[in-house]
């Protein structure tokens, strides 16, 4: 049950994350701790509008901007004209969405599995537009069924087929490349929802087959909340796809009843966007490729999890949620038919960070599951089996009544 030997760039990893002295942060999937040089390139950007302006501090620093575009694009296996920023991933999501002329009768193509604001937001295009939504059927070990989705869509050509890697409220990695390869032999538009898994895992959109592919900061790949980012394929942007309401830094006015479109990905931003956290997101990427290497941060992480998931497992009354042929760095236990959210502030008291998830999450999972409530444990490469020991234990006890 052991989660391997500690590996010797730990020491590093963790004096990097001034965090890790003070508390025990198991929610990496949520939000993970920045490294040290993240938090100093946005303190560092931050200092120069003070000092400069921000448009000015926006100009000087040109150059650093386009560096952490091109960062993402290499953490992504993409090109700098493929990238745009955004607010956060399901910012990112939605101006995929806009980039479709939907109407009544138009089909989505789904998971039972996508996270819940990908789902409500189906769901209003279906209360507004009269778009429908199928779901294609699951695996019995769990996960996305491609070869049923593919049978659906024979059946029923898709407008677009939407998917979430790795859902919010358990282990779950979908199959997301074989999905690709099934779109991409159909030619049907095809929309990744990876904020879970950029950081967690290589992501390379050649080998997805996607055409948009939405990601956010803050979780695993440890870089500032309140940014994330869109990757747009070539094949789209030279269709003239754009989002249903481009402003004009996506597009130029050049007369009054004219516009012409922004040539890259850039379409898909917005004028305004926090340059302090893009230059944080470039130093997040850098970190995760260049100090740590994603398959490292990867396999250390899963085997965390691994190991967590087996404690976790054998608490009395407690049952682990995940399924899936794949799982990931992420362990959803029902603590017990215990009210999650509870047991998540009082393990936050005592120094332990986790997260919890409602029905309201992830319906259909959660039902299916009957679950009314999960906590849910998320390690990353910096965390340590003590770690994983202590917070286990101090979940007994609260379970326990202690």
């Amino acid at each position: 049950m052991a989660a391997g030997p500690a590996p010797p760039d730990l020491a590093r990893w963790r004096a990097d994350t001034p965090g890790c002295e003070r508390r025990i942060h198991l929610n990496n999937a949520g939000a993970a701790l920045a490294p040290r040089v993240v938090r100093d390139a946005i303190d560092r950007h931050l200092d120069l509008e003070s000092e400069l302006g921000g448009y000015e501090a926006a100009e000087a620093e040109a150059d650093a901007l386009g560096r952490a575009a091109d960062d993402v694009a290499r953490l992504l296996g993409a090109a700098r004209r493929n990238v745009a920023f955004t607010q956060n991933a399901t910012t990112a999501f939605a101006q995929a969405l806009g980039a479709f002329d939907f109407a009544r009768g138009d089909l989505i193509l789904t998971s039972r599995a996508d996270y819940a604001s990908n789902q409500i937001m189906y769901l209003s295009l279906q209360q507004r537009l009269g778009v429908e939504i199928v779901r294609a059927p699951d695996l019995p070990e769990g996960g996305v069924d491609p070869d049923a989705l593919g049978g659906l869509m024979r059946r029923r050509r898709p407008t677009l087929v939407a998917l979430t890697w790795v859902p919010t409220n358990s282990g779950l990695v979908q199959d997301v490349a074989a999905v690709g390869r099934i779109c991409r032999s159909a030619e049907v538009p095809y929309l990744v929802d990876a904020c879970q898994a950029v950081g967690q895992m290589p992501v390379d959109v050649a080998a997805i087959g996607c055409d948009y592919l939405a990601a956010a900061a803050r979780k695993f790949l440890r870089g500032p909340r309140g940014i994330g980012f869109l990757y747009v394929a070539d094949r789209v942007l030279a269709a003239g796809a754009f989002p249903l309401l481009v402003d004009m830094h996506g597009a130029t006015w050049t007369d009054a009843d004219r516009f012409d479109l922004t040539p890259d990905a850039r379409r898909f931003e917005s004028w305004e966007i926090p340059f302090a956290l893009v230059v944080g997101v470039g130093a997040a990427v850098r970190y995760a490729l260049d100090t740590v290497g994603i398959a490292t941060a990867r396999d250390r992480a899963r085997n965390l999890a691994e190991y967590a998931r087996k404690r976790l497992g054998s608490l009395p009354g407690a049952r682990a949620l995940d399924r899936g042929a794949e799982r990931c760095a992420i362990v959803t236990v029902d603590p017990a038919g215990r009210p999650a959210e509870q047991l998540k502030l009082a393990l936050r008291a005592r120094g332990i960070n986790t997260s919890a998830a409602g029905r309201e999450d992830a319906v259909i999972d959660m039902d299916t599951k009957g679950a009314a409530s999960a906590l849910r444990f998320s390690p990353h490469y910096y965390n340590t089996v003590e770690e994983i020991d202590t917070a286990v234990a101090a979940l007994g006890e609260l379970l326990a009544g202690q």
